[in-house]
């Protein structure tokens, strides 16, 4: 456990470790404004122990940017993403509930990419056909042999992704509403469904979009166009929910995101708690807590961020403490043995 006063640096540590795990960071910022102001540039490393230890260093400025993994420089992210998997509870995961749809795109691409290893090339490399394609269309080029080109390649990469997605609702739903009930036992069971742009055929849709096309100058059907529908019964979660439970289904979409990476790699992640556990009562608390254990039991990490008065008494005994000031860390006394949060053996980060 990290505590601290505010500004001291206790998310800073949390969104390194989360950098080195994904390459962004969890705020949505870029890596422009990561950089600590009067200087040029950041760097973050790492070594993540598991049946073997890892070594990550990270480098970036307006000028340079490197990443290495055991001494080698990572030329694919199909070559690193894997090295160190970690799942980060924040408040701004209000926005999986309450932001854009983009953000809940996000949340299936990275769990995806996170257990499919040809799941990030495709999307990239539709991201690339998606952006040639509409600059075309802002040319004004609607008939072009270039236009068709990118149009048969947006097809045949947007209905792969979409058949991932349209696979992975089934098998996420009842982590979610697992996770839910052991929150809120009482809650209304939340369904999630996915809701792609396409309804199917996407070479049809993306022909009779032409005309539509033409007046926006933009792809307007395909993946980049998807919903994660979120819903309380028959009425969205957004709209309908209360607080507290948009907060406890957002808290529940990690806890599934979680559990699901550890399905499918038979290692838990690391989990990354930025002040959240102060925000729920006890209730909820207490239903994050067999996840913490698994974590525990699996012998990887939990790192969480509180103020000192708001340490959840129920993790107390087993946790071990730091004192975050100015960015340095003091350890301070320990009231009993285990470790819950400090003994990290599998993607264990340093």
């Amino acid at each position: 456990m990290l505590a601290g006063d505010n500004a001291q640096g206790k998310t800073n540590l949390l969104e390194a470790i989360y950098l080195l795990s994904t390459l962004r960071s969890f705020r949505g910022v870029g890596s422009a404004q990561l950089v600590r102001i009067g200087q040029t540039g950041y760097f973050v490393g790492a070594s993540v122990v598991g049946p073997g230890e890892r070594e990550i260093r990270m480098y970036w400025s307006a000028r340079e940017r490197r990443l290495t993994l055991d001494g080698q420089p990572v030329r694919r992210l199909t070559e690193y993403l894997g090295a160190l998997r970690t799942v980060i509870f924040c408040t701004e995961d209000l926005q999986l509930i309450k932001g854009p749809s983009r953000v809940r795109r996000r949340y299936l691409d990275l769990l995806l990419a996170q257990t499919q290893a040809d799941y990030l090339p495709c999307l990239q490399r539709y991201a690339r056909a998606l952006r040639a394609r509409n600059a075309l269309l802002k040319k004004g080029e609607t008939e072009s042999t270039l236009l068709e080109s990118f149009t048969r390649e947006l097809i045949r990469l947007g209905t792969w992704l979409m058949n991932q997605r349209r696979n992975l609702e089934p098998v996420l739903q009842p982590l979610v509403q697992q996770a839910c009930h052991r929150m809120a036992p009482g809650l209304e069971v939340p369904r999630l469904v996915y809701q792609p742009s396409v309804r199917e055929d996407m070479a049809v849709e993306l022909a009779q979009s032409a005309p539509r096309e033409r007046i926006y100058r933009s792809t307007l059907i395909g993946p980049h166009r998807d919903e994660l529908g979120l819903f309380f019964d028959q009425h969205k979660a957004a709209d309908y929910g209360s607080e507290g439970q948009k907060r406890t289904l957002a808290i529940a979409l990690k806890m599934a995101q979680a559990d699901f990476l550890t399905r499918m790699h038979g290692t838990a992640p690391i989990l990354l708690i930025d002040d959240v556990m102060g925000e729920l009562d006890a209730r909820r608390r207490g239903g994050m807590i067999p996840l913490l254990e698994e974590v525990y039991h699996a012998r990887s990490q939990v790192f969480m961020t509180c103020t000192e008065e708001n340490w959840p008494r129920e993790l107390g005994r087993r946790a071990h403490r730091w004192l975050v000031s100015q960015g340095g860390l003091v350890p301070r006394t320990q009231t009993g043995g285990g470790g819950l949060f400090s003994q990290g053996i599998n993607d264990g980060a340093t």
